[in-house]
Formats: structure tokens, sequence, C-alpha cells
């Protein structure tokens, strides 16, 4: 999105093959912005700002809220309006959290009770300081896009530090960011002229997340990852397996464009107790299905404070625990999260767990079914395509 906004062509190495960016792309070439795909590599011509093209139709954001929020705040500032869909799943989660701030800086969002499908009456904005109630990145990045297009200093005050992604990559195509009180509060200067780049794409932590903890949970497993990023805002979780027992190394090497990178190594060693508490749900919200697959390992996983999981792609406290007990692991929701599992006890059966078409929930279930004695069933696991096409291949070489 910001490759399209910025002036020239950007050539973004190792873009990852699954829908919800395929998406992406999509809705951008219907937006008028030329894009070539040649394997993993994608070049962007970039128009400018403010200078995407009135679509001939709606924007269909597929499965990705992450799509339809940050474009939301990119097309707020283009004088023309734009209906963005989703699917069923995305057609269910919450927009107001958009909408409010978006509104503040004077554009109309049309929706159905703040949920999608969303009509954008694009306007010329007006900057704002905008104080979130519920810490989110994707609400940060879309005010950001928006001030990043308007007149003036646009600020963004976060509860809790979240992710950074984008305010780095404002700084790798030429823009200004100010960071400050801890990565809470975050100020952008519009309108700021960005210019195309060459970038290689960090492999992406969350992916990487369920190797790790299948190695944590399996004493004697041993799982090395290469050019993974490194992004302090991601990386909680070594931390929270290093708690478990797991021996985890990190070996950095040379990073770009804001984003640092290296080499996990994750080997097994005792079997543990996890508890997650509401601090630390801002910095792990994607790694939580891939912390409950611990449960069918012989430990008991407590998170608390992790509501947000509710409005994920599926009700994710209820799909985790549904298909926790569907394999035969103890478990049971909380308003806020969930516990799961018996400390020192295994008993993965066969299913089948509904992944709900979610595909945090279906690679959290395979790595769970991993301690069973024999196969499990996981229905909707193609929902991996979602975010990691590849997923299933990799586990059959990893446990060969």
């Amino acid at each position: 999105m910001i490759a399209a906004l910025a002036h020239g062509p950007s050539r973004l190495g190792n873009y990852a093959p699954g829908a919800d960016c395929h998406s992406t792309l999509a809705c951008l070439r219907a937006l008028g912005v030329s894009i070539t795909e040649d394997g993993t590599t994608v070049t962007v011509m970039g128009r400018g700002l403010s200078r995407l093209g009135p679509p001939a139709g709606p924007l269909d954001a597929g499965n990705s809220g992450t799509t339809m929020r940050l474009l939301a705040g990119v097309l707020a500032a283009h004088p023309f309006v734009t209906t963005m869909i989703g699917d069923e799943s995305l057609s269910r989660r919450p927009m107001r959290r958009v909408i409010e701030p978006l509104g503040l800086m004077g554009c109309r969002i049309d929706s159905t009770d703040g949920r999608p499908p969303l009509t954008i009456h694009g306007t010329t904005l007006q900057a704002i300081t905008y104080r979130s109630v519920t810490p989110s990145a994707q609400v940060k990045s879309a005010v950001l896009f928006a001030g990043l297009q308007t007149p003036g200093t646009t600020t963004v005050i976060e509860p809790a530090r979240t992710r950074d992604h984008t305010e780095h990559a404002f700084t790798a195509f030429g823009g200004s960011v100010r960071v400050e009180d801890g990565g809470r509060r975050v100020s952008i200067d519009g309108p700021q002229p960005l210019v195309g780049q060459q970038l290689t794409v960090p492999g992406d932590f969350s992916s990487a997340a369920f190797w790790m903890v299948a190695a944590a949970a399996r004493p004697g497993s041993r799982v090395e990852i290469e050019d993974v990023g490194l992004n302090p805002s991601r990386t909680a979780l070594i931390d929270v397996l290093r708690r478990f027992g797991a021996h985890v190394t990190v070996e950095p090497t040379e990073g770009a464009a804001g984003e640092p990178r290296g080499t996990i190594t994750v080997e097994g060693d005792r079997i543990g107790r996890i508890d997650i508490t509401p601090a630390e749900v801002p910095g792990l919200i994607d790694e939580l299905p891939a912390i409950a697959a611990l449960a069918g390992h012989g430990a008991e996983v407590s998170v608390r404070g992790a509501a947000e999981l509710r409005v994920k792609e599926t009700d994710r406290i209820a799909a985790l625990v549904a298909g926790l007990r569907a394999l035969g692991i103890s478990a049971d929701e909380r308003p806020d999260g969930f516990v799961a599992g018996e400390a020192g006890r295994s008993t993965v059966g066969a299913g089948p767990a509904d992944a709900r078409g979610d595909h945090r929930c279906a690679m959290a279930f395979a790595i769970a079914a991993l301690a069973g004695q024999s196969p499990s069933q996981i229905l909707g696991a193609d929902a991996v395509v979602i975010s990691y096409p590849g997923f299933f291949d990799t586990l059959g070489r990893l446990v060969a």
C-alpha cells in the first residue's frame, strides 16, 4: 500500500503467496496501480499521494481485515466513493474501530451496523489526535495512512504498544514518523511525498511461531528458522517459550527498512506451564493460537485479557476451545481467554477438530495433533492458504 502511494517503482522481494496478500494486490490493481509478479517478487508502480483511481466496482478484501482497515485509511483521502466487501468471515468483523477515527477526520463511511461492506466517501481530511481505547496496529495504521495524506499533524495514542511495521515502512520510503512514550504515541505530518524502494520482506514471525512452539512442545526436538523478522514488537513469544522451559537462541543478521531479521533456534527441553497475562496480549495476539497448541503436549495454558480474539477471522476463543476438546484436550472458555490442558497429561485423540475457516486455528490444531498416538482429523485445514499455503508441506518435512 505504501509503495502504491509512493513516487516511482518499488520492487518487493520475498512477498508472501498467501490469499490475504493477493487480496491486497487485487484491490490496488482495481485502484489503477500497475503491479507485476515474478515468483515471490512484486513490482509496484507508485502513483503518488491521493492519486489512486476510482474502481469500476466493489473492492474485495477477501478474508483480510488488515487489507480492509488499512485501505480504508488510504481511501479516506481520495475524492471518490469506494465500496469494500469481504468474505463471510470478514463481513462479521467489527469496523467501527476504523470508522470512528476516520469519521473524526471528515470521512463518512457507511456500514452494516459497524460491519462490512464499507462505503467510503473520500474527501479532504483534517488532522486529529486520536486516543484509541483498544490497542490495534491495524487501527493505528489506518489513521496514519490517512494522516500521511492530510495537512497538519495526525497523532494516534494507544493504551499499549502495538506492532510497528507501518511506522518503519513509512521511514523506509522516505517519510518521517515521530514515536514517543515507549511506542504508544505515534505522529505523522502530512502530506509527505514518498519514494519507491527496493526491499526484501523478512520471514513472517507469526508463521514461524508454529514451528517454534512445535519444537518447544517436544523435548529433544530442534528447529532452526532462517531469515525471520525480529521486530521487537513481534517477538514476545521468544520469552514465553523460554519461560516454558525451551532453549531459544537468536542470531541477528543485518536488517533493512528498520526491520531486523535473523535466525531463531528452538530446542525442546521440559514441559512447563504457560500463563499469559493481559499486559502481554498486545504483543502476542497472533501467536496465542500457537501457544494454545502446547495444551496437547502435557502443558497447562492459561490466557487472560484476550477478548480481542473473539473478533478475529472467527471467535478464536470459542474455536480453539471447541477444537482442542474435539482432539481430547481439556479446555474451557473465559470471557477474555481460555484455559487448556493438564500439566503432564497428553490425551490427543482423533478429532475431528473444526478450524471454522480460521488459518491460525487450523495450524494450531495440527501442532497439537503431533502429540497424538494415531492420526487426527482437522476440518477446514485448507484455510492455511490465507497466510501460509505451504504449511502442511513444511510440517511433513519436519516430522519425516
